[in-house]
């Protein structure tokens, strides 16, 4: 199981994840969404044992995988947006999509207008006035934005940023609360990856924070015109192989 996130629905807990049927990277991590319950969350949980958001069939956009989870209450249904892959191939094509069910545990029924948003790696999203906003972090010629739905559906680009956080969790205060008036969100933790060197490469969660919020105004994050030191720039330095391609374009060049 991975990418695990939880929906607090009438007095119950559910936790949301990718229940795996087989090991990963044999068929594009076949891993459609299954969830357990609890009544606090502190457990104890108890799986659904079944399947509650399946693979798309033969064809579809999302028959490879659906990642990323992200339950939502909106418009008195919940809202449970997901990523997935177009290609199941290097370098990935990603979009996001969205179920919508009654009940916690389905039936979900997936949107017809899937894929919503046609970029984004992680799902990252959260309540903005009557509608819903969202990260697309990453793949698609619409990464680095932040994006608004009126409807929870249509998505369109919002704003362009820099630095977004990796695989973003903010805290939504009003996730679950079915409401009209969404406020935004101010921080969250977020995921990044191979950190250290070759040897020692590991992950780390860290805290970001940002000014996504209607309760807060703070210029300095909206500034778009960042000057980062020059560690920031050399530190993402071309590979021995790339080096040696260059060097034997380059000679070829000469001669």
């Amino acid at each position: 199981m991975s990418t695990a996130d939880i929906l607090v629905w009438k007095g119950k807990y559910y936790l949301y994840y990718q229940g795996f049927l087989e090991m990963s990277g044999k068929r594009g991590d076949d891993c459609p969404v299954t969830a357990s319950v609890a009544d606090s969350p502190d457990g104890p949980w108890r799986p659904c044992n079944r399947i509650v958001i399946p693979n798309g069939a033969l064809g579809e956009w999302d028959q490879y995988s659906i990642h990323d989870p992200y339950p939502l209450v909106y418009k008195g249904k919940i809202y449970l947006y997901y990523k997935s892959d177009f290609n199941n191939a290097q370098p990935h094509v990603r979009a996001q999509g969205l179920a919508t069910a009654d009940d916690p545990l389905g039936p979900y029924t997936k949107h017809p207008l899937n894929p919503i948003m046609n970029s984004g790696h992680e799902t990252t999203l959260f309540p903005f006035m009557g509608g819903i906003a969202a990260f697309a972090i990453h793949n698609g010629l619409e990464h680095n934005t932040i994006q608004y739905a009126p409807d929870g559906v249509s998505f369109k680009i919002a704003a362009v940023s820099s630095l977004m956080p990796v695989a973003a969790g903010p805290y939504v205060p009003d996730a679950f609360t079915n409401t009209r008036d969404g406020r935004g969100i101010t921080w969250g933790l977020c995921h990044i990856t191979d950190v250290g060197t070759r040897e020692t490469r590991h992950s780390i969660l860290a805290r970001f924070d940002c000014d996504l919020s209607r309760d807060l105004h703070d210029p300095r994050m909206k500034q778009t015109d960042l000057y980062l030191k020059s560690e920031a720039y050399f530190s993402q330095g071309l590979s021995k192989q790339q080096r040696q391609q260059r060097a034997k374009a380059d000679w070829g060049a000469l001669e």
